[in-house]
């Protein structure tokens, strides 16, 4: 095997992204570029607190929900870059506009369905009130109680309260944005690590020619939309490990997106951090099928050290399904 990929390693733990070129694993039936409004939909979130603590919250003026509260939420148009699709929210929605400080979820339905939960702060703008109203929303308020005590749209939103309190009393992982950097499909950069009760370190190399981290796709097929982004990545893992891994959760290290990729895309590469629990023995990681990944000891001790904190269930940012 080639030289190992720590400019790679350092990238992807340090939130930042990574060329996917053409590193993609295993077969994949005609992969089709990514399009959003034609086979995918992505969904921006965000939570934005003043300096008294009231969230902000917007009221609904779609005629399915109107009247009712929730957070400023919206589609991503074709195009777009996210950040800006949630600034664009939160400006249509209450008024304000606002900076990203990190992402605080993310969570899907397949990749068809991507829902980007943000925790942003109130740079400016005037707070929208019901002389205001239009077809976006009736108005928007700075919350100080129960949310509980408002007709809310859905309860969906409250365990992301939650996250936003949590991170900014005590910010698990480090501020997490996406990163520009182009790609034509929905795929995942993944970290496969194994440790052992001594405290050694393996990561999971593909050892083309230059050796990296594995890279797996999502396909854009109506039954490959209607899975989780987990699909590829247990498929993957079946087809190199011995014996069948059961792995740990996602872990969202970072995202690349780039509005008008490849050929007028909408793809997102997200790097994932993962581990696989100790068999037996305990000791080493899982048996290889065949040549083409390799399991590299990593030995550096800040760069062991690192990926060993980030492995820590709160220092990533969640993936929920």
């Amino acid at each position: 095997m080639g030289e190992i990929p720590v400019a790679e390693l350092d990238a992807v733990l340090g939130g930042g992204g990574w060329d996917v070129g053409s590193s993609l694993e295993g077969p994949l039936q005609s992969p089709g570029s990514v399009h959003l409004g034609k086979n995918a939909c992505y969904v921006v979130l965000a939570v934005l607190f003043d300096k008294e603590e009231r969230v902000l919250l917007v009221q609904e003026a779609k005629p399915e929900c109107r009247g009712k509260w929730y957070l400023p939420a919206g589609r991503m148009e074709p195009n777009e870059g996210i950040v800006a699709a949630m600034q664009r929210e939160v400006k249509e929605e209450s008024g304000l506009e606002c900076d990203p400080i990190t992402l605080l979820a993310l969570e899907e339905r397949g990749p068809a369905w991507i829902r980007f939960v943000f925790l942003a702060c109130p740079t400016g703008g005037t707070l929208k009130t019901l002389e205001a109203a239009d077809a976006e929303s009736l108005q928007a308020t700075w919350w100080a109680g129960d949310p509980c005590a408002l007709p809310l749209r859905a309860l969906d939103i409250l365990p992301l309260l939650d996250l936003a309190i949590r991170y900014r009393r005590s910010a698990p992982h480090p501020p997490t944005l996406p990163q520009e950097l182009p790609c034509a499909l929905i795929c995942l950069r993944l970290l496969v690590t194994f440790a052992n009760d001594a405290g050694d370190l393996w990561v999971l190399l593909a050892t083309a020619e230059p050796p990296h981290l594995p890279v797996v796709a999502c396909g854009t097929s109506p039954a490959e939309l209607r899975r989780g982004l987990r699909l590829p990545v247990l498929r993957l893992l079946r087809d190199c490990l011995r014996p069948d891994p059961h792995p740990g959760p996602l872990g969202l290290l970072g995202l690349q997106h780039r509005a008008r990729g490849p050929g007028g895309s909408d793809g997102i590469c997200f790097n994932v951090l993962l581990s696989i629990p100790p068999g037996s023995p305990r000791d080493t990681p899982p048996e290889l099928r065949g040549p083409a990944f390799s399991w590299w000891h990593v030995e550096e001790e800040s760069l062991r050290g690192c990926i060993l904190q980030r492995l820590c269930a709160a220092a990533t940012v969640p993936v929920r399904s």
